[in-house]
């Protein structure tokens, strides 16, 4: 459509100017004060926020004055009856928009499209719920560049068809055969499909029907085909205006016709072909008086303007010095550019220039990245000073507290109850009851069932190994007398295994079967919780449902109940993994609470939109602009060939964004050098920038290395400055030697003890003195300790029956003995599978040592036995205790033998000889004193034995 009433209606408002202030600004000036007049306009803009933004413009403009605003509707999320309500349209035009089919759910989509899939591949779940979010991508895109999905056979000769297209192509009969009789089962279609229906219908109806009253689309650039037909009828109208954001009109004419893709420039100049105009026929949008564009941001626009020309321009670069004085003149005052060594020293900064902008009143600042990563950083960083900031594109509802919990309690039961998803489930801030006095005891209680159980030895799994090791722990009376030391009461254990019982036990059966009903799963997963974050209360609510990712997190659960049978069967050890992916894709944004003047926006939601201070974040390469990621489906000259835009055109845009909001008052630009210790590229845009300005000699009139950190406001410095110690480190200082004074030193130690004191000092002060002991390691392998214990045992029992002498089936007794201390203190079944071949090994060389020794007269005299002796001559008594493995008598029956079994290394002749291995000679001492039951004073040391039983 071209004529005069297309030249004259379509119009433009630079990047340095507010967008929706100006546009606002000059509405009310075409509505002449007149409320009525000023309802009766339509705004087409491109999304809610947008919206949003534009009626707090017209807020702004009148002081808050009660007024009727425009309709405003968003071009992206179209709805039916906003076209039906503005009352001028054409009934009958439009009234048969009510036939179009409602556009399926976004979650349903997902679910019946990974039907499709296992049914044609051997998938689980979850990945089949992958490949059906890039399934839906496919078909928006079609739907939106309105393509035939059956033509894609075409796009290669039947001759030339490799293996994997082939494959590809009967993949994707999914959505060219099953997925239209899906549809039509369901009674709808596709969201891009109703959007772009809509679209046209409103089109047609103007078209042919012109409104009487003024139509103003304002801030697309008609990325989608059918936008860009309503904006083309829209520019033909008599009352009809398109305001276009931030175009260049000074770019040089035959690089205007040269513009690629990934231009911040081509989709503009695509819509104005599609409209059939020139760029000489836009004219600036009349910008109001009270709407001040200063001469430094003009200066700025023409500056980013130039930087971002095609490949063939860069010899504008060089342009006179008079020329970029003028031009350059203080374009990049208020321009600081900030390297940060790693992402979370980047978001350290930013969040300390969003906190400084709050110290001067009313000021605001808005953070613009597409890094999600960053922009979770930031708000995490806020949360330092109590600051609670919108972030506009949302948190994945598994990354919120309601729905990591959720999440936590499907894992741990799918897990079968492993210890470390087990207290990251019970140590989750909604785990346990909800009144405070009880979530008390319910946290300590947790604590007593970390140390008693879960750290050390790994317990068999399910709540049935949990049990069993709790069995084991109540036999041990030094483990029970430890936890008592330590404040805890081992009694509370049973307490929290009855609560988890009582909570998951129908989770547990449904998971546990070979396959379940999806939906039935679901609805066990939710009781159990329910159940484990407090239950109900009387009004049937529950701390799970409370603030927006609860609610969030209720409307998941009740969207996903009514379509989740569609998977039909699955296996119980697949669930954790689906409910992650279907979490993962539902963003949670906050509705309250939080600051009115920080925002953190993502690129869609910040077009048009503008802060006193504007922090461009995350510019490097792959993240702004994004990776031009290839197709999963087809090669790029497939993807041309088809019709469907390049990976370039997205980069495009994230140009146009950037250049949008590079033309902000105040503006920083942060990158991070490295992520996960991998050096990045900076932004393309940061380089042709710093390129251009090092080439043409200026870096910004009188703003030398403008874009470099500005050294007496260095954000980087404080960033350190902020989570530094202010004690600094002595390098002189000596070694620590801890010399407590005589009546805080321990007054008893055992033979054990005396070997850490020589060895390792610190480790009995740090026990005795400071009270502190080490905890074992969570989930840790069954170790030397523990297979020590069990051969002591079995050892013990068998040489206490059998003090005089041996039975005729002694390897058979031991054996049978070992089974049942096996039993006793291992509950993990695979434990007993991987040691109990030692045992035997071991069980088969102790009875063959054990009766060549008692054939040559050397019998047990004393097994297992504690004892202990006073050492005098100190200011305080000193207790020496021991535990002697063993003591026998030698072959003439006139001296002792102490014995000590090893299960690990035995020490060497010259360590016990030199004194760092005392533990024998201590006890041959104690045992001269009397210290054993059995043994008289005084009597006759033998010898000192190591008995290696290694298996």
């Amino acid at each position: 459509m071209s004529g005069p009433s297309v030249f004259n209606s379509i119009f433009h408002i630079p990047p340095e100017a507010p967008f929706v202030d100006a546009l606002a600004a000059n509405l009310l000036d075409m509505a002449g004060g007149d409320d009525v007049a000023l309802s009766n306009m339509r705004v087409l803009l491109p999304t809610r926020r947008a919206c949003r933004s534009l009626s707090d413009a017209f807020l702004r403009l009148v002081d808050a004055k009660a007024m009727l605003l425009p309709m405003m509707t968003p071009l992206g999320d179209v709805d039916a009856d906003e076209l039906m309500m503005d009352g001028f349209s054409d009934f009958n035009s439009l009234s048969h928009i009510n036939s179009f089919p409602p556009a399926i759910d976004a979650t349903r989509r997902s679910l019946l499209l990974a039907r499709a899939i296992m049914a044609k591949e051997n998938t689980s779940p979850d990945q089949a719920i992958r490949l059906a979010g890039e399934l839906a991508l496919l078909i928006d895109q079609i739907a939106t560049e309105r393509l035939d999905i059956k033509s894609l056979p075409e796009l290669v000769p039947g001759e030339e068809l490799s293996l994997h297209w082939k494959q590809t192509l009967k993949f994707l009969d999914i959505i060219g055969k099953n997925w239209p009789d899906i549809l039509a089962g369901e009674g709808a279609i596709d969201p891009a499909n109703r959007r772009d229906l809509l679209l046209q219908a409103q089109a047609k109806s103007w078209a042919e029907n012109p409104p009487g009253f003024p139509i103003i689309a304002a801030g697309s650039t008609g990325s989608i085909p059918a936008t860009a037909d309503l904006l083309k009828v829209v520019a033909g109208l008599a009352q009809g205006r398109v305001v276009l954001p931030g175009l260049d009109t000074k770019m040089n004419a035959a690089l205007w016709q040269k513009l690629e893709p990934g231009h911040p420039q081509f989709g503009m100049a695509q819509l104005l072909k599609h409209i059939e105009t020139e760029r000489e026929n836009v004219k600036p949008w009349p910008i109001a008086k009270n709407i001040v564009i200063s001469a430094q941001l003009s200066a700025r626009t023409s500056l980013i303007n130039r930087a971002t020309v095609p490949a063939d321009g860069a010899g504008e670069w060089r342009i006179s010095q008079k020329e970029t004085e003028t031009t350059d003149a203080g374009a990049l005052e208020n321009v600081t550019r900030i390297n940060s060594a790693t992402p979370q020293n980047e978001a350290a900064a930013i969040a300390l220039i969003m906190r400084n902008t709050l110290e001067t009143p009313n000021k605001t600042a808005a953070l613009v990245t597409p890094d999600r990563s960053l922009a979770r950083r930031v708000a995490a960083e806020l949360r330092r000073w109590d600051i609670t900031v919108d972030d506009s594109a949302g948190t994945p509802l598994n990354k919120t507290p309601a729905g990591t919990f959720f999440e936590l309690v499907g894992e741990m039961v799918a897990g079968n109850f492993h210890p470390v998803q087990l207290l990251a489930c019970l140590k989750h801030p909604l785990a346990g009851p909800s009144a405070e006095k009880e979530k008390a005891i319910f946290r300590a209680s947790v604590r007593t069932l970390e140390t008693g159980l879960l750290r050390g030895a790994r317990p068999g799994s399910g709540l049935n190994g949990l049990d069993n090791a709790y069995r084991v722990l109540n036999r041990d009376k030094h483990k029970i007398k430890k936890l008592g030391r330590m404040g805890m009461d081992a009694s509370s254990i049973r307490n929290i295994l009855l609560t988890l019982k009582n909570a998951t036990e129908h989770f547990v059966n449904v998971l546990s079967r070979p396959t379940s009903n999806a939906e039935e799963i679901l609805k066990a997963h939710t009781g159990a919780a329910v159940a484990l974050s407090g239950g109900l209360d009387d009004g049937g609510n529950s701390c799970l449902w409370a603030g927006d990712a609860g609610d969030a997190l209720s409307s998941f659960i009740g969207s996903l109940a009514g379509s989740i049978n569609e998977l039909g069967k699955i296996k119980g050890g697949e669930y954790p993994a689906l409910i992650n992916v279907l979490m993962a894709g539902r963003p949670v944004r906050l509705q309250t609470g939080t600051h009115p003047r920080l925002f953190i926006w993502g690129l869609l939601e910040a077009r048009l939109q503008r802060c006193d201070v504007t922090i461009l974040g995350g510019l490097n390469e792959g993240s702004w602009p994004g990776e031009a990621k290839p197709s999963p489906w087809m090669s790029r000259p497939m993807q041309k060939q088809f019709g469907l835009p390049l990976p370039e055109r997205r980069i495009g845009l994230a140009a146009h964004d950037f250049c949008q909001a590079f033309s902000g008052a105040e503006v920083y630009l942060t990158r991070s050098e490295r992520v996960d210790g991998t050096p990045q590229v900076p932004s393309r845009w940061l380089v042709r920038l710093e390129t251009m300005l090092e080439g043409t000699g200026n870096k910004g009139a009188g703003n030398k290395n403008a874009l470099e950190q500005s050294p007496e406001l260095s954000w980087v410095a404080w960033v350190s400055a902020l989570s530094a110690s202010n004690e600094r480190p002595n390098p002189s200082a000596w070694e620590p030697k801890p010399k407590p004074p005589a009546i805080m030193r321990p007054r008893k130690l055992s033979v054990t003890e005396i070997e850490t004191l020589i060895r390792d000092p610190y480790a009995i002060y740090a026990k005795h003195i400071l009270d502190l002991n080490p905890l074992d390691d969570l989930d840790a392998d069954p170790g030397a300790a523990e297979r020590g214990t069990i051969v002591h045992d079995a050892l013990e029992r068998f040489v206490s029956e059998n003090m005089s002498a041996l039975p005729d089936s002694a390897l058979k007794n031991l054996l049978e003995i070992g089974e049942k201390s096996f039993l006793e203190n291992i509950s993990a079944p695979t434990v007993h599978a991987f040691w109990w071949p030692r045992f035997e090994r071991i069980a088969n060389w102790f009875i063959e040592n054990e009766k060549i020794r008692r054939a040559g007269g050397r019998l047990p005299r004393v097994v297992e036995q504690r004892g202990e002796i006073s050492i005098g001559g100190m200011d305080n008594e000193f207790i020496l205790s021991a535990r002697v493995d063993r003591i026998d008598s030698d072959a003439n029956n006139d001296g002792l033998i102490i014995i000590d079994y090893k299960t690990g290394i035995v020490p060497t002749a010259p360590m016990v000889e030199s004194g760092l291995s005392p533990q024998l000679s201590l006890q041959a001492a104690m045992a001269k004193q009397g210290a054993f039951k059995g043994i008289k004073a005084n009597a006759n040391i033998a010898g000192l034995l190591y008995l290696q039983l290694s298996g």
